[in-house]
């Protein structure tokens, strides 16, 4: 990275930082100290949700990279959406969606991927597994984020390395969103996983 990036990077962190405090939000900014891991967020409520991401991202310093389908990023689009940090992966592949994922931490130094695990913003009455089986296949945390629209504060309250016993890690989750507050409360997710079929 030259200089110029860095003193545009660094100012962009600033005034990130700056129009988040002039809104009356405070960050908080408990990151996982390695460079391979998975964001999580939640509860996501609102078209407003967005925005205010990607200035906590910008302020914390991190860029934000999600996962679309490679017919995405096919043609002159392609680079557009890996430009917005849009990472291809391969449908009706050999291997699935978490193999596929697990392969490319496993590939990289460095690698933060942010996944909504309620899948929506209306609510769902459960949160999708991919991402937990992705953290725990590739050996890496999973970083919490949130947007808490009560206290006006938002960030990445701490990370949480998946044990392979989802019905005790759930609760892990549910102690830490308990008291997080969507800006349409109503529409908030239920933080459970679904049961397993093979019991």
């Amino acid at each position: 990275m030259n200089f110029i990036s860095i003193v545009l990077n660094y100012l962009w962190k600033k005034s990130a930082e700056h129009t988040l405090k002039l809104f009356g939000w405070s960050l908080v900014a408990e990151l996982p100290p390695v460079q391979k891991y998975i964001m999580i967020g939640a509860h996501h409520t609102s078209n407003w949700d967005f925005p205010l991401i990607l200035l906590m991202m910008a302020a914390l310093g991190l860029r934000l990279h999600w996962v679309g389908k490679d017919s995405l990023f096919k043609g002159p689009k392609g680079k557009v959406f890996r430009g917005l940090g849009g990472v291809p992966v391969e449908r009706g592949a050999k291997k699935n969606f978490v193999a596929q994922m697990v392969d490319m931490y496993n590939e990289r130094k460095k690698m933060v991927i942010t996944i909504s695990p309620e899948g929506t913003r209306r609510g769902s009455d459960h949160w999708k597994t991919g991402f937990y089986h992705i953290a725990q296949g590739a050996k890496v945390p999973v970083a919490m984020a949130f947007l808490d629209y009560s206290r006006k504060s938002i960030g990445i309250g701490g990370y949480f390395y998946p044990t392979g016993d989802m019905e005790a890690d759930i609760g892990v989750f549910q102690k830490f969103y308990a008291d997080k507050i969507g800006k349409n409360p109503l529409q908030q997710g239920e933080v459970r996983f679904l049961p397993r079929k093979d019991k």
